[in-house]
């Protein structure tokens, strides 16, 4: 019971640096942009077009190789049962129990928190003006948002909206390519490149600094896991909801979430 009860602490811990980094602005976009392919799938269906040309629908996505196809569709109706029958309930609780407002004060406190992830990115691929923003912002919601329960700095022209940066996106500034595209096991869509990415977007978290302690130490301190699934919870309506739009109504759901989440990361990685 004790390896059961690690290696489900492991899973959920897992989730977190890839349902946090897809909770970004850039995923509107994305989103819009999905939901625009499936209504045009859906359109095509209607007057009976062969299967082929459903598929086209998809193609205006950036290009991205998927030679382990049947893998990632294996995965991927893995991850939809865990979406539907763990997860989404979860989720449900979770909005049901916090009022709106508190749950937007808790997004905010541990998008402040990743200040790391966003400022080393921002300087490893030479945006230090953007470096400097992001440390602005930091302080102005640190000390005038109550440890970054509000965001007074998004009132700051100079510092409101500002592109979130990752370690994927570093990768790709400095040429190396996506690699495959891959689902990943409750993670979901992602990249050879990208998978990389997540770890040093995981390691950069102060949110997981405790664990990553107490793993280290072994030490008996099981308070230090909380951080990280906190953050995995407060995270999951909206990537519910992103889910759905993108898959919803989708003639091919697994097209329709790859196709967004190429989309997604190219325009990330122009900003």
């Amino acid at each position: 019971m004790k390896y059961h009860a690690f290696a489900l602490r492991l899973l959920l811990l897992a989730a977190a640096p890839l349902l946090v980094d897809c909770s970004s602005p850039a995923n509107t976009s994305a989103v819009k942009a999905g939901s625009s392919d499936v209504a045009k799938g859906k359109a095509a269906e209607k007057v009976g077009p062969a299967k082929d040309e459903d598929a086209d629908e998809y193609a205006t996505a950036p290009d991205i190789s998927d030679p382990l196809e049947k893998l990632n569709r294996g995965t991927f109706w893995v991850n939809d049962q865990l979406y539907t029958f763990i997860l989404r309930p979860i989720s449900k609780g979770y909005e049901f129990i916090l009022p709106r407002p508190v749950r937007k004060g808790i997004d905010n406190a541990f998008e402040n928190v990743k200040y790391p992830v966003r400022v080393v990115n921002c300087t490893l691929q030479g945006k230090f003006k953007r470096a400097g923003q992001e440390t602005g912002k930091f302080v102005v919601n640190t000390v005038g948002g109550v440890a970054g329960i509000f965001r007074p700095a998004e009132n700051i022209p100079a510092l409101a909206n500002l592109p979130e940066e990752d370690t994927a996106q570093t990768f790709a500034k400095w040429g190396i390519p996506n690699g495959p595209y891959l689902v990943l096991p409750v993670l979901g869509p992602s990249s050879l490149r990208d998978g990389v990415g997540l770890a040093g977007d995981y390691a950069l978290n102060p949110v997981n600094w405790p664990y990553l302690w107490w793993y280290a130490k072994r030490s008996k301190h099981d308070w230090v896991i909380v951080p990280p699934l906190a953050n995995t919870l407060r995270s999951t309506p909206a990537q519910m909801e992103k889910y759905d739009s993108i898959t919803k109504d989708a003639v091919d759901p697994y097209l329709s979430a790859r196709s967004a989440y190429s989309q997604n990361r190219a325009e990330a990685i122009k900003k």
